[in-house]
């Protein structure tokens, strides 16, 4: 597989230096990512970046993803209005620990071949610089007209800024090109990849691997992601959506790629999956014929919740999702963890009863109407069940003596109650 041609193709390539290609066909090459571990979970903002080393290890190339220890203490003032806060070290160490693990979903770090994934950390070589010997050493090989010339300088430093530049930031890019220059001095890495915010700082370490060991290194750069709708990709009203569970759910992060734009997932299921070409134009032009069957959404949604958490999590989200708005069953719904059952329900109503109401059992109209007040009278419930209209857990109530125990509770703490087809509550049980 020709890498650069495959990133053409997807949609994937926006700037290259010359001369990048060329040397991708004639050897394996080494090629690094740089990810500031200001998390403990990376987020689907930076899948463009962990896409562009997949793609780079299938094309039997060697990824090397790098953790900004020490770049993650500064702050990379790119696409930045202002400074960020500093981190101290031993909540970056925390969040390297777990952004190994979930690289590992990506990349192939365990194989005996010649192209396995490593991880560094640039902390480890950053922290043995002294001031002295980082000016000495890096700081006079490029120069201060150089890094000025940088959109990521002039846009801080420009009539318009208004917080300016602290020196902090604006030694950035030296750092940056140092992690470029100690990779590739000691593990032959001759290219850099990112988002092309990026583009400055990448050139400004091959500009110092020129200068200190008149080495050819290379750059090349992705687009950043953007929706249709001008909106920033990965946001949305709660904010990020991680690959952490415990930050986003299974089922929320399917949702997510389950409803974008039909524009924009023509673009996504090309950047965020591994599917061929052949594969995805089919499928672009079998939804292009059908679009209200959602097709591209639907596999752009399994391919990347697969990936990212399991077949078993994208199942669990694909049965969730029948439950709020197909036909599902109530050994369906008690099939849910208590999680993904709050994340699929999230906004209805919620009913606080005591939980020993429930132990002896308590009559439903008495439930409904009294005890979680869901309904105005008895008789409004007497009538739903009449008509066929109450549901609890997904099953019809048939039954007015119906008495609703313990039993009944779905993770021994809620009741699903459904007026109609629309309408949920839950009742949540107290103690």
């Amino acid at each position: 597989m020709n890498f650069i041609e495959e990133l053409r193709w997807r949609g994937m390539l926006h700037n290259i230096m010359p001369g990048t290609e060329e040397q991708l066909k004639k050897e394996m090459t080494a090629a690094y990512v740089g990810i500031d571990p200001t998390a403990p979970s990376l987020h689907i903002g930076h899948l463009t970046s962990v896409m562009l080393l997949k793609h780079f290890q299938r094309a039997g190339h060697k990824p090397i993803v790098l953790l900004g220890g020490a770049t993650g203490m500064i702050g990379d003032p790119s696409g930045k209005s202002k400074e960020r806060n500093l981190m101290d070290e031993q909540a970056l160490r925390y969040n390297e620990a777990a952004l190994k693990h979930q690289l590992s979903n990506f990349l192939d770090f365990h194989s005996d071949q010649d192209n396995a994934a490593e991880l560094v950390n640039n902390y480890d070589w950053i922290k043995n610089y002294s001031f002295l010997d980082f000016i000495r050493d890096i700081g006079k090989h490029i120069t201060v007209n150089y890094m000025m010339a940088k959109d990521s300088v002039k846009k801080r430093l420009g009539e318009d800024a208004v917080h300016g530049m602290s020196f902090t930031e604006f030694t950035y890019q030296l750092v940056q090109a140092t992690d470029f220059y100690h990779l590739y001095r000691d593990k032959n890495c001759k290219l850099q990849m990112g988002g092309s915010d990026q583009w400055g700082n990448i050139t400004t370490g091959t500009e110092l691997i020129r200068r200190k060991l008149g080495g050819e290194a290379y750059a090349l750069t992705c687009p950043l992601v953007t929706k249709a709708d001008g909106g920033k990709f990965g946001k949305t009203e709660e904010g990020n959506i991680w690959l952490d569970p415990e930050y986003t759910s299974p089922y929320k992060f399917y949702q997510f790629w389950l409803n974008v734009s039909d524009e924009d997932a023509e673009k996504h299921i090309r950047i965020f999956t591994v599917l061929s070409r052949e594969e995805i134009d089919e499928l672009i032009a079998a939804h292009r014929e059908e679009p209200h069957r959602r097709l591209l959404q639907q596999k752009l949604a399994e391919e990347v919740t697969v990936m990212v958490h399991s077949r078993e999590e994208y199942e669990k989200a694909v049965s969730a999702s029948k439950i709020l708005f197909g036909k599902s069953t109530t050994d369906e719904l008690k099939a849910l963890d208590e999680k993904t059952f709050l994340s699929v329900f999230e906004g209805v109503p919620v009913h606080q009863v005591a939980r020993e109401k429930f132990e002896q059992g308590v009559p439903v109209q008495e439930l409904l109407s009294e005890e979680a007040a869901i309904f105005g009278s008895k008789g409004e419930v007497k009538r739903l069940i009449k008509g066929g209209g109450l549901s609890i857990n997904k099953g019809k109530v048939q039954s007015m003596d119906a008495s609703i125990d313990d039993s009944w509770l779905l993770n021994n703490k809620y009741l699903l109650v459904q007026k109609g087809k629309k309408n949920y509550f839950i009742i949540q049980v107290d103690g």
